[in-house]
């Protein structure tokens, strides 16, 4: 396989978040080949405004469209927030919506992963989250998903779980499987 470069997007902008250690876990277990870049700035892009997307739009969000650009594939891990989508995820696909119909993941492969604290782990976040990315532009992975519940890591990392390891392994090669 080619080189594959994966954008990796997370829902939450705590630095200890368990979906911020899965994306850990996916960079680290990824594939020979498989490169995961983490977009790392989605709490310095401003709330999506049409009047000042433009040619002196944020710096921040021409730093994520040349992200989202040069990536192959895109890999979303993501919390729930009161039962929906993180706000600062919201944000971000919608600048990444931006030229519409040409949107810099335009037709790419996405998968959406994550942990939340209810029992299904935060399947309502990750059906909006792939239902809004869906209509954004990225081609989204429909049968690669994973919504862990996070009592499940019991107050560890989630690469201590090796049940947890090689699920999001999987995610990671099902979703690189899509590029071409």
């Amino acid at each position: 396989m080619a080189d594959v470069k994966v954008l990796v997007l997370v829902g939450s902008l705590r630095a200890a978040s368990l979906n911020r250690q899965l994306a850990q876990v996916a960079a680290e277990t990824a594939p020979a080949g498989v490169s995961l870049q983490l977009f790392d700035r989605l709490g310095d892009l401003p709330f999506y405004n049409e009047d000042v997307d433009g040619d002196g739009v944020a710096e921040a969000v021409q730093a994520l469209r040349l992200a989202a650009a040069e990536a192959d594939a895109a890999l979303v891990v993501t919390p729930e927030y009161n039962g929906s989508i993180p706000g600062v995820l919201k944000n971000a696909i919608d600048w990444l919506s931006r030229p519409y119909g040409n949107g810099a993941l335009n037709g790419k492969p996405l998968a959406v992963i994550g942990t939340a604290l209810g029992q299904y782990g935060g399947v309502w976040a990750h059906d909006e989250t792939r239902k809004s990315f869906g209509v954004a532009g990225p081609r989204v992975v429909e049968d690669v998903k994973l919504s862990l519940p996070a009592a499940i890591f019991d107050g560890k990392h989630p690469r201590e779980n090796g049940d947890v390891v090689q699920q999001v392994r999987e995610v990671v090669e099902k979703l690189t499987a899509e590029v071409g």
